[in-house]
């Protein structure tokens, strides 16, 4: 386990940092899903706000058959494209990668799997089990917003953009050599939204209707509380038989392989020991512009271990090929063996990807001692980050501003007047400091025991009702202000025990909690906790939804939103609902923007750390073009095998 980084495959996929279960997520990143392949579905995480839908957008067309569909009507790809930019229809096909999973989606886990049904929450699915299944439409990994037919040949929009109307691609077939029919986009719609994991359910939560025309016919009407840009995260739900289900319980599916029309199915495999999947020679869409020069590799071979060292090693050995390092001390220190001196295993960093990198601490609000904005100040200004990064972190991490970091929705200096038309309406609401510079993160001198932010951080405990006396952090009850840790890492356990020292100077009960993995979901499902760290990549175009599952009101007891401090503010929902109503990028910006100082004044979640690469080691025996797409990096999906590469270090 790491000490964190950035996991909404949609974002939501995620990526390493802290998932529901309490492993490590790392930020590009699935989260993002990272896992863009679903679409925009983890763009939709929380109940959609009751707003009228806006008309305007002129440049989305209405009326006519549509190849792909953007938030703010721009494509970069025209109709009948041949294939995507960073696609490569000249690469080599075949080989094996054994991969090194770097983000992961829904239920799965990378340390087990008991269940080949990624689509419930129960149970720990492989990842990458997303690669078995197309959906209506697919997004592309060099726009921000953009979306295209997948197993739909056109989409038309209604007048009032409520209603979608896709044609589905004859040639279509599932794994088993069915066509797939509007039949099964009702079911699986339908099915997910009733039984489906809490992030199916949730996405699904407006689309009013589904209705099967005819066979190749299917219309999905949402509800008039939906906006179009919120719409469109349902548009990447996975695609599944209903023939398959006669007579199954679709939760209780688990060790049976549920067919689907993607490119992959599973091959090899042993419970909690390893899968491989391989590559559908007779895969409908090969020579479609959505999947063409893509997916290279025959077998992609996932092994899974409930540790990080034995992993490490696995890989040492040449028995994993590529590992995304997110252990800066292993980063550091470890990549000293043979093979990397020899030149046969590369050390490579490559840019993160253009979305919001989202790694903070969650203070659970639920609990009364968290709610006051002075304590979550106190408490984060005890965090030595120049010291931590120093002396624990060897350097290689940022400090975090914002649950935005790393895009172009971070504010900076002043509010402008753009962002004053939608902050000044909230005086009184919001923080006054908001209207000045934006919040940032205290420096402290490094020496791991700054007295001078020590004194303020009593000082604003004293402003709280807390007292420090008696070297011990009280209120007028005489109840000491207790704080535990609740982390499955135990490299989070490493870097921030000294974080954990230091609250104890100022009286606070401070202590780290090491459970396991069924306890911590357990546990975070129903937010018995007082601190954790969370971590994500969100999505290049946040929506309603998305924003609304880590920062909305209506998100605070949800199970399966990813509110975890259990905010509540009237004025960051609204401000939630004007991004539903932007009719351009510039707008959404804005309204980020002035989003993100509120947040950052509030201190809901104190941000934590980050990188702005992604660290990398790969066996040499593969290729792959530059420069990388700049909205998701699925390494298995855009890299391929080199024969010639392999043989040279005798891995042919």
């Amino acid at each position: 386990m790491d000490e964190g980084g950035c996991g909404c495959g949609r974002c939501r996929g995620r990526r390493r940092g802290v998932d529901r279960r309490g492993r490590e997520l790392m930020a590009p990143g699935p989260t993002a899903l990272t896992r863009r392949r679903f679409g925009q579905l983890a763009l939709g995480t929380a109940a959609s706000l009751a707003l009228p839908l806006r008309e305007a957008l002129a440049n989305i067309e209405t009326g006519v058959p549509l190849h792909g569909l953007s938030a703010f009507g721009e494509l970069r790809y025209a109709a009948g494209f041949d294939h995507f930019d960073y696609a490569n229809p000249d690469a080599p096909e075949g080989g094996q990668i054994n991969f090194g999973v770097p983000s992961w989606i829904l239920n799965q886990s990378a340390i087990a799997f008991d269940t080949l049904n990624t689509f419930v929450l129960q149970g720990n699915a492989p990842p990458r089990l997303e690669s078995l299944y197309d959906s209506l439409m697919t997004s592309s990994l060099d726009e921000p917003d953009a979306i295209y037919g997948g197993l739909a040949e056109t989409v038309e929009l209604s007048a009032d953009r409520l209603t979608f109307t896709f044609r589905l691609r004859p040639e279509a077939r599932f794994s088993t050599g069915a066509p797939v029919t509007a039949d099964d986009v009702v079911f699986s719609y339908e099915t997910l939204a009733e039984k489906g994991h809490p992030s199916f359910v949730i996405a699904l939560r407006n689309v009013e209707d589904v209705v099967a025309i005819d066979p190749q016919t299917v219309l999905i009407t949402m509800a008039s509380t939906q906006n179009y840009q919120d719409a469109l995260s349902s548009l990447g739900i996975p695609i599944i038989p209903r023939a398959f289900f006669n007579g199954k319980d679709f939760a209780r599916v688990t060790d049976e392989v549920i067919p689907g029309s993607g490119q992959y199915g599973v091959g090899r495999y042993n419970f909690n020991g390893f899968i491989e999947y391989e590559k559908r020679a007779d895969y409908w869409a090969r020579d479609l512009g959505f999947a063409k020069g893509l997916n290279h590799f025959q077998t992609i071979r996932i092994d899974f271990f409930r540790d990080r060292q034995p992993a490490f090693e696995a890989f040492r050995k040449g028995l994993i090929h590529f590992r995304e390092e997110f252990t800066t001390k292993d980063w550091a220190t470890g990549y000293n063996f043979p093979a990397v001196q020899s030149g046969d295993v590369i050390l490579n960093e490559f840019d993160a990807e253009k979305r919001p990198k989202f790694q903070c601490w969650a203070l659970n609000q639920r609990r009364e001692r968290f709610a006051d904005a002075r304590v979550r100040q106190a408490i984060n200004m005890c965090f030595d980050f120049e010291w931590t990064n120093a002396n624990l972190l060897f350097g290689l991490r940022n400090h975090s501003d914002s649950p935005f970091q790393g895009s172009e929705f971070m504010a900076m200096g002043e509010p402008g007047p753009d962002e004053l038309t939608f902050l000044e309406p909230l005086r009184g609401k919001i923080p006054d400091e908001v209207f000045g510079p934006v919040w940032v993160q205290p420096v402290t001198d490094g020496s791991g025991q700054d007295r001078t932010k020590l004194r303020e951080a009593i000082r604003l405990f004293g402003e709280a009702g807390w007292t420090f006396t008696n070297n011990r952090m009280q209120n007028q009850s005489g109840e000491v202000f207790r704080l535990e840790f609740l982390t499955f890492g135990s490299e989070q356990e490493r870097v921030y025990s000294k974080f954990m020292d230091t609250l104890r100077r100022i009286g606070i009960d401070a202590s780290i909690r090491l459970v396991d993995a069924a306890q911590y979901q357990r546990r975070t499902n129903a937010f018995e906790f007082d601190m954790i760290l969370a971590a994500f990549a969100l999505t290049p175009t946040p929506t309603r939804e998305s924003l609304s599952a880590f920062f909305g009101s209506d998100s605070v007891d949800r199970q399966g939103a990813n509110n975890y401090p259990g905010m509540a503010s009237e004025a960051v929902d609204s401000l939630i609902a004007e991004v539903g109503r932007v009719q351009s990028r510039d707008e959404l910006v804005t309204v980020l923007k002035a989003l993100d100082r509120v947040l950052r004044w509030r201190l809901d979640w104190l941000p934590n750390i980050n990188a702005d690469v992604h660290r990398v080691a790969y066996w040499d025996m593969f290729g792959f073009a530059e420069p990388k797409p700049d909205y998701g990096w699925p390494v298995e999906s855009l890299w391929w095998f080199d024969e010639d590469k392999a043989r040279a270090i005798g891995k042919a």
